[in-house]
């Protein structure tokens, strides 16, 4: 649990960078909820990590925006009864956020239109189609 996280070849966040805060789980556990501290927060301060690279920092701040609060990320995980099970899946849903926000943008869409025999697939499907529902009317169109 001391290492820590691998996002790409590149870019590690190392466990320091990484705090954790404990609290009182909702949820499947009974009597046990009242007394153990499962749920794990995870967070992560983006925007002023030295382990994240330059040219990286700002792509990933423009794709985190609507989930960081100053700069920090923050996983929620509350889903395990144990703390140590919610503990791995907060770490491997932060990774699998900072790997996303950290892919290269798609290429861009090139504008294509449709073929010919794409076209007139189409129109014969729609005219079976037509023929089919008229097939089916009760006063025999």
């Amino acid at each position: 649990m001391d290492d820590g996280l691998r996002v790409t070849d590149r870019w590690v966040v190392p466990a320091g960078e990484l705090r954790e805060r404990f609290s009182r789980s909702s949820g499947p556990g009974g009597q046990g909820v009242n007394t153990a501290d499962s749920r794990v927060e995870l967070s992560y301060d983006v925007a002023n990590s030295p382990s994240v690279p330059d040219w990286l920092r700002s792509r990933a701040l423009a794709r985190l925006a609507n989930r960081l609060v100053d700069g920090v990320l923050t996983i929620a995980a509350s889903e395990h009864r144990a703390q140590l099970a919610n503990r791995e899946a907060a770490r491997e849903r932060m990774t699998a956020l900072l790997r996303e926000a950290a892919a290269p943008p798609p290429p861009p869409r090139r504008a294509t239109r449709p073929s010919r025999g794409a076209k007139e697939r189409r129109l014969a499907e729609k005219k079976r189609q037509s023929q089919r529902k008229r097939d089916r009317r009760a006063d025999g169109d």
